[in-house]
């Protein structure tokens, strides 16, 4: 395998300019199935790359190149389920006549339902603008860059199966931030965990309520990152692995975006979630990721427009817990069943603050059971009909703790 990558760029090498190319971004994983996954990756000129991968430990197996261009993605087909995955990256060195040390990763495949065993790292409001100088000249310190290292330094050593973002990736929304506030900092987590987000406000630009809005998403966050699993993708989507139902909504609409999916009762997002929550679903448990809080005690108030569609359909429908974002702190609820603390109710956990500056508590309400004002992180388990969640801020201090069992 490796003599037919040296033979390959050997023969390109005379048409190529002499400079070396530079990876800017990635490689970082997306769009997991049961029998592909793909791989992405950016460089600071036009060039070819080389992708060498296979099962654990022959990472060297199979090999696929992509063409000469500064955004590089590679489909990865025929894998199998349940299965560890290694891949090496190449591009040219200066000289043209061999390749960089390559850069190396894994990933695994979703898993066949027998599996019952889940992993899986969850974050959110990673996005957070750069200070700049005052009056006197001073720049000050850059907090949030200083959580989003410490943070990735814990999380990479973490192995998972794939890494969920609450939204609110940058604090602009443009793919000019994406390497300074995601990209960059997370970057050995994201060569090893595919990327899944549910959207929010800040993905649609600061102008999402003008109809003039229409192309920023796909000019931005569409630029790095996208699904294939549903006719709403990237906006909303769900997926299976083990004996679980990982569903994402975009709740945006109520946020002002106008190109943002409908949450009206006969809208085709409504008509799908119900779908997603009914259908083969006997004995799985049912995870819901959305930007909009619905339970709130923090600088962001509950979403009530939202909370009135989607709470009690949940409780109806069982499902067994949801990751929540936008609000800048930690917080989880007790189990919450028409309004009240009941054993029968849904968990709602807030994960809001990897970038974004912590905020204390603003209010107070018995739906609280912890709330935390620190930069932080969750690691999530299932094994078979039990889900762990356990909470580190960034020092890896574990703030809290949650075991949920499937009803």
């Amino acid at each position: 395998m490796r003599k037919t990558v040296f033979t390959f760029f050997a023969v390109c090498a005379a048409l190529l300019p002499a400079a070396a190319a530079q990876l800017v971004r990635g490689p970082y994983i997306e769009d997991p199935t049961q029998s592909t996954m793909v791989l992405r990756w950016q460089t600071d000129e036009d060039t070819p790359s080389w992708l060498e991968y296979g099962p654990v430990p022959r990472c060297n197996q199979l090999m696929t190149i992509t063409p000469s261009s500064t955004s590089h993605k590679a489909i990865l087909y025929g894998l199998v389920p349940n299965q560890d995955y290694c891949y090496r990256l190449y591009v040219y060195n200066q000289a043209k006549d061999g390749v960089q040390v390559p850069l190396e990763g894994s990933f695994r495949t979703l898993f066949s339902p027998e599996r019952k065993e889940v992993k899986f790292l969850a974050l959110g409001n990673t996005g957070a603008p750069q200070p700049v100088a005052g009056e006197d000249g001073i720049i000050p310190p850059d907090f949030a860059a200083e959580a989003r290292r410490a943070l990735a330094a814990r999380m990479k050593d973490r192995k998972t199966d794939f890494f969920i973002h609450t939204g609110n990736i940058t604090h602009s929304g443009l793919n000019a931030d994406a390497d300074r506030e995601f990209f960059t900092p997370f970057k050995e987590v994201l060569a090893r965990n595919p990327l899944l987000v549910a959207l929010g406000p800040n993905e649609y630009g600061p102008d999402r309520a003008q109809q003039s809005s229409k192309s920023f998403l796909r000019a931005n966050y569409s630029n790095f990152h996208s699904m294939s699993w549903g006719t709403g993708t990237p906006k909303y989507y769900t997926f299976d692995t083990a004996n679980a139902r990982f569903i994402f909504l975009d709740a945006n609409a109520i946020y002002g975006a106008v190109w943002a999916p409908s949450l009206e009762e006969d809208s085709a997002q409504m008509k799908w979630l119900k779908t997603a929550l009914t259908s083969n679903v006997e004995g799985k448990w049912k995870i819901v990721v959305i930007n909009a809080p619905l339970y709130s005690t923090g600088p962001i108030t509950p979403n009530n427009e939202a909370a009135s569609k989607l709470i009690k359909l949940f409780e109806n429908y069982k499902v067994n817990l949801v990751l929540q974002g936008n609000s800048p702190n930690y917080e989880r609820t007790f189990p919450m069943f028409r309004g009240e603390p009941n054993v029968r109710g849904v968990t709602y956990v807030t994960l809001g603050a990897a970038g974004l500056e912590p905020q204390k508590r603003i209010t107070g309400d018995s739906s609280t059971a912890r709330y935390v004002a620190a930069y932080h992180y969750a690691l999530g388990e299932i094994v078979d009909r039990k889900l762990t969640l356990k909470v580190f801020d960034q020092t890896d201090n574990q703030i809290d703790t949650i075991d949920i069992y499937l009803r």
